[in-house]
């Protein structure tokens, strides 16, 4: 009972589609960030040098990539809210699943030979859920946008009202 339940929960939690990533993929993530009470999409491009649970719920990669000379490693849950997708930028020839052997290398060593692949075809994944949200996170842009753009315009409406005023006051002692 208590697992059929837990199934049934986690089944709707779990989105319609994910691209199907490997080990030796170059691929972007787009996550979402929240700071204070602002959201936004960061993407992060990488190497996957592990997957993990790929058919179930936790399905997660670990994705690898050098920043400023230090190497970073994220773990996303392919299935997680924050996730917005993942894009498969290039796909390399690999022979096994968990790419260890990569933290220890840097530059030419470094390397996967990459191979062909139908990048629109990987890709091509629509979740309605993602994109209503992508779309609703740009219009809040929008109009925080012109929000701030209408307080610049008041404020500059007053300054130039503030202006003429003190120029009106010089042309009236001028003229005394």
């Amino acid at each position: 009972m208590s697992f059929a339940l837990i199934q049934k929960v986690n089944d709707q939690q779990k989105k319609k589609e994910v691209v199907d990533v490997r080990s030796g993929d170059t691929v972007r993530v787009y996550q979402k960030i929240r700071e204070g009470n602002k959201e936004r999409i960061q993407m992060f491009e990488g190497v996957v040098i592990r997957t993990d649970n790929k058919t179930q719920q936790t399905s997660r990669i670990t994705v690898r990539k050098i920043a400023s000379g230090v190497g970073v490693e994220k773990s996303f849950l392919l299935h997680s809210p924050l996730v917005e997708r993942v894009e498969v930028v290039r796909r390399s020839k690999v022979r096994r699943k968990f790419l260890s052997f990569l933290r220890e290398r840097s530059g030419k060593s470094a390397r996967l030979t990459s191979k062909d692949f139908d990048r629109k075809a990987v890709n091509d994944v629509h979740d309605a859920k993602a994109e209503a949200e992508a779309e609703r996170l740009k219009e809040e842009a929008a109009k925080a946008a012109a929000e701030k753009h209408a307080e610049a315009e008041k404020a500059q409406a007053e300054l130039d009202a503030k202006a003429a005023e003190v120029e009106a006051a010089h042309k009236a002692n001028a003229a005394n």
